[in-house]
């Protein structure tokens, strides 16, 4: 029999680094109150040595020429918005990890993947930890549609949930959720970061080794990460998180990371009773609404990997009363909010320091493409002259600390989809007309800026 003795240990939350001792900054990562507790079993095993079971089968070197490449066979979700993310499809014997905040539509997501596979006649197990197999079934009856068998197992052991996978072998696996299931060789608990890693490398060795395309959905904590080892990530093939408050109509789903495909990928979906509709042009959706001749209001065009989304950009700029103006950004990030205000104070020649600043994202997203800083800059002069932007127009470009306008990328098809969108008007950084295609020229009037006072006249 084994003998062995408990001790503990601490982890690092964010890199998985291993210490004695507890200290409040990570020596890894240099991040604060980051080590949490784990108590862990080292038991000595009476076996054959190292050596011998080495000489016994070695592992083989391969050369990379003599690798044999073959196409992947991807399989299609019945979701073109989630095959986008994922690059084509779902691979087989890949580890992808689900993570969003708690009713964000993950499990309903994940659950409309197998009735499209099932309904095609394939093998697919729904792992749940956390649900009893009634209330799976009381969600499948709502979603509607089943016509092929899914199989459910209701288990929290994730060996006896890995040896029921292999038993049956099926094409695609689902575990909700990676944090409730454990490893009774670990005495920490569920959800622990010994226990995590465990089931995580479980369910790896099970995909790679069965060709099974497997799916984790992770809980995130209050920063928006998910909850656990930030090894975690970096285990898994791809990471998938879904973005949105829960009482907004739009999800945004956004590849993280992504071995099968690029990255920065998004797909827009609408919660409805039947479940999660895809979006198929997510532009026309977020200038829905929009107002018309109304100060402070500029129209932006960003790309989300390789998809051009036009949204709109709020501002309200208003004199305060106190010694402290107030600086608020919904969707963008507040950092960036306040370059540009400190940009338009010193180079545009605007008395911001007596005005409170109010930014919003409409639509519930998030962006954070640099190429949204001229947006930004557009409505909060506009809201500051009390304004508008003259209608029809709509606008990108990155801004610099000197005031300049700096080009982005993706120029043509930013301009393509303001055009398919209606807009007679576009204002861009003066160094992105440079092989641009005379066929857009003619379609579109082309407003150049070079800097932050060009700007402010051509607005």
């Amino acid at each position: 029999m084994a003998k062995g003795k408990t001790k503990t240990i601490f982890f690092c939350k964010e890199c998985g680094y291993e210490t004695s001792k507890w200290s409040g900054q990570c020596p890894g990562c240099r991040q604060w109150n980051t080590l949490v507790e784990e108590k862990v079993s080292t038991a000595k095993t009476s076996g054959p040595s190292r050596s011998s079971s080495a000489r016994e089968g070695r592992p083989k070197v391969t050369g990379l020429f003599s690798v044999s490449m073959e196409a992947e066979d991807r399989i299609s979700s019945g979701i073109p918005e989630l095959d986008r993310v994922m690059g084509g499809g779902i691979v087989k014997g890949s580890l992808t990890l689900v993570g969003g905040d708690p009713g964000i539509g993950k499990s309903t997501l994940l659950l409309q993947v197998c009735r499209h596979l099932a309904n095609e006649g394939r093998k697919v197990i729904y792992v749940s930890g956390e649900e009893s197999l009634k209330q799976i079934k009381m969600r499948a009856d709502r979603l509607g549609g089943f016509i092929g068998e899914v199989y459910l197992l209701s288990e929290t052991d994730i060996y006896a949930a890995a040896d029921a996978v292999r038993a049956w072998k099926p094409d695609m696996v689902v575990v909700d959720s990676v944090q409730t299931m454990y490893s009774e060789e670990i005495s920490s608990a569920a959800g622990s970061v010994s226990q995590v890693r465990e089931v995580t490398g479980v369910m790896m060795q099970l995909a790679k080794q069965e060709g099974i395309a497997v799916f984790l959905v992770g809980h995130v904590t209050k920063e928006g990460v998910v909850a656990g080892p930030r090894t975690l990530e970096h285990m898994v093939d791809t990471v998938l998180y879904f973005e949105g408050e829960r009482s907004a109509v739009f999800r945004v789903l956004r590849g993280v990371k992504n071995r099968f495909g690029s990255t920065n990928e998004i797909g827009v979906f609408e919660m409805k009773e039947e479940g999660l509709v895809e979006v198929a042009n997510p532009s026309q959706i977020m200038l829905d609404g929009r107002p018309v001749d109304a100060a402070g209001s500029a129209v932006v065009c960003s790309m989300e990997g390789t998809r051009p989304l036009m949204v709109e950009i709020q501002a309200l700029v208003s004199p305060t009363s106190f010694n402290l103006p107030r600086r608020t950004s919904v969707g963008i990030d507040f950092n960036r909010v306040n370059l540009l205000l400190a940009v338009l104070e010193k180079r545009a020649g605007l008395q911001l320091g007596g005005c409170d600043a109010y930014v919003n994202l409409a639509g519930g997203v998030k962006v954070t493409e640099p190429a949204m800083d001229l947006g930004i800059v557009s409505a909060v002069i506009s809201s500051y002259r009390n304004r508008p932007v003259t209608e029809g127009s709509f606008i990108f470009g990155e801004v610099g600390l000197t005031g300049e306008i700096r080009g982005v990328s993706h120029v043509d098809q930013r301009i393509r989809e303001g055009i398919k969108m209606g807009f007679s008007r576009c204002i861009l950084p003066a160094s992105n007309l440079e092989g641009l295609p005379e066929g857009l020229r003619s379609q579109i009037s082309l407003f150049p800026a070079s800097n932050v006072r060009e700007l402010t006249e051509i607005l």
